[in-house]
């Protein structure tokens, strides 16, 4: 199942080589939501995996920008205590609205080729985790 959200990114990570075939990179958005006139912020992490990781290379810190992610969850014991960890795996990163930051002098002028990333979703079944 695909979920979409939009948010503004406040947080890019470097990635994270966890096994010497698998691979991780996460952001942050930050998503505004109104309460009855009162905004509330929610800062929503996501995980990007594989060949993935580099989705994010495209934007900056401030783009507002629609995601598409799959929820995933996986059962983890150790030491006889059982853990539960629950990943947002995203697979497309739209640009809606870029930063007020200006372009940096010899980078591209065009925003849509600048920043628009499009990937396809995970095919069914298919699972990026080791294990």
């Amino acid at each position: 199942m695909s979920f979409e959200i939009t948010g503004k990114i406040v947080a890019k990570f470097d990635v994270v080589q966890r096994t010497e075939s698998f691979r991780t990179r996460e952001f942050v958005i930050e998503k505004v939501e109104d309460f009855n006139g009162k905004f509330i912020s929610q800062f929503i992490k996501f995980q990007l995996v594989q060949d993935r990781t580099s989705l994010i290379d495209r934007f900056r810190e401030g783009d507002e920008v629609k995601v598409s992610f799959n929820i995933k969850g996986s059962r983890w014991e150790k030491d006889g205590r059982v853990n539960y960890i629950t990943n947002l795996d995203a697979w497309r990163i739209e640009l809606l609205t870029p930063s007020e930051e200006q372009p940096s002098p010899g980078s591209q002028t065009s925003v849509a080729n600048e920043y628009n990333t499009y990937s396809s979703p995970p095919a069914e079944g298919e699972d990026d985790l080791p294990f």
